[in-house]
């Protein structure tokens, strides 16, 4: 599955080392967790074991789904945020029962800061590797996509998004390529526009200056004629 991302909120068990879904342990002792500190005697207490546990486990694939530069972690920071997790649920246990609602509540906090923290540690280790001059960690590094321990430290194609980032870089091309085909047409067609209309008024502005012109000659000519009639009356 490519939803194995699951390495961070890990087994909950001090040897184990591996992502979630890749230790076959974590939602057993996430249930086992969670039936020691809900009571016995709360109503429906099975069933929201069972759906807490696994809202708790889809945290990961949550957090790491269609995103390859949430790919990979070191197992020290996957033991880290392992042991908070633990430490979480044993404040939990340590306080006073007020209710399934509360509890539920409660979780959801927990849930939402086990998920900011996977994003940050997750985001960090993968600046870091991704990085010119990254730095090398010790220990292993897991492939949460494939449950595989990877003996590199620095990355470098896919699992620093370099291929999404050619993706967008020939998308940026294209879209320039296309923006400037548009304006270029757009130009073309408002200049073939502006000249068409530009050479519509000027046949209307010569239409009418013929006209006012023939106008004109006809009233000259008119007007001359009547003076010559004038002239040769009065000679008689």
């Amino acid at each position: 599955m490519e939803e194995l991302w699951f390495f961070f909120v890990l087994s909950l068990s001090l040897e184990v080392k591996g992502c979630l879904e890749c230790d076959p342990k974590f939602v057993e002792e996430v249930r086992n967790l969670l039936e020691n500190i809900i009571p016995s005697e709360v109503p429906g207490r099975d069933v929201l074991v069972e759906r807490q546990t696994k809202e708790m486990a889809y945290i990961s694939s949550k957090v790491s789904h269609g995103d390859k530069t949430l790919r990979v972690l070191d197992v020290q920071n996957v033991d880290n945020l392992r042991s908070w997790l633990k430490q979480e649920f044993e404040k939990l246990g340590n306080e006073t029962w007020k209710g399934g609602f509360i509890f539920q509540g409660k979780l959801l906090q927990v849930r939402q800061n086990l998920e900011s923290r996977i994003k940050e540690i997750l985001k960090t280790f993968s600046d870091v590797a991704c990085s010119e001059d990254c730095i090398i960690t010790e220990g292993p590094v897991l492939d949460c996509w494939t449950c595989r321990r990877i003996t590199a430290h620095c990355f470098r194609g896919e699992y620093c998004g370099e291929d999404s980032k050619k993706s967008e870089s020939r998308a940026i091309t294209l879209f320039l390529v296309l923006l400037t085909a548009v304006v270029v047409f757009g130009s073309t067609l408002l200049l073939f526009y502006i000249c068409f209309i530009h050479r519509r008024k000027m046949k209307a502005i010569r239409r009418t200056l013929k006209n006012y012109l023939e106008h004109k000659l006809e009233e000259l000519m008119r007007i001359a004629e009547e003076k010559k009639n004038k002239d040769l009356g009065s000679r008689k």
